[in-house]
């Protein structure tokens, strides 16, 4: 139960920034709650507070047995720093397969459409390294920047996470 109420908290967050990925406000909330699912995934806190317990116990994600990939980033945060308004910036976050099993990554999201993730869609060997390429179109985005790409893959946990930020200046009006 606890499973199904964070994927629908997700969804709620995805829909959220598609529809409105300009809007300030909405985006820190969106982050808030970002951080909230992360707490509870790793807590296994349950998902309702306690004055409304679960009607059914919340199962938490079991290691499944056998060997298991295990993904370990170089760097899991990436500050571009100060760019412009309108520039497109992108960073590759390298990885290792440090497990024991070959690494598959289903699917890579962004917290918001202005930020693009690329990743290898080949199986990585044990040992052998790969990278995501994550691409951030700043076009209408002046401010501080923080944005969330979210990997599954077969590891466990199933969700790894990696960040970028920016200060993106606002375009000067022209005169």
């Amino acid at each position: 139960m606890k499973r199904h109420t964070i994927n629908i908290l997700l969804v709620a967050i995805l829909g959220v920034v598609a529809l409105s990925c300009g809007n300030k406000e909405l985006e820190s909330r969106i982050a808030k709650l970002e951080g909230k699912i992360a707490e509870l995934e790793s807590k296994g806190s349950p998902a309702r507070p306690a004055a409304n317990p679960a009607p059914e116990a919340a199962e938490p994600e079991v290691k499944p047995e056998g060997p298991l990939p295990a993904i370990e980033f170089a760097e899991e945060d990436h500050d571009f720093g100060t760019i412009k308004e309108g520039e497109i910036v992108e960073h590759m976050f390298k990885f290792k397969n440090t497990g024991d099993a070959p690494l598959i990554i289903s699917s890579a999201t962004a917290s918001c459409g202005c930020t693009v993730p690329v990743w290898p869609k080949e199986p990585i060997a044990v040992g052998e390294e790969a990278e995501i390429q994550v691409r951030f179109n700043s076009i209408g985005k002046p401010g501080i920047q923080n944005k969330t790409v979210t990997i599954t893959a077969n590891t466990y946990p199933k969700i790894n996470r990696v960040k970028i930020k920016a200060n993106v200046t606002k375009e000067a009006n022209p005169s």
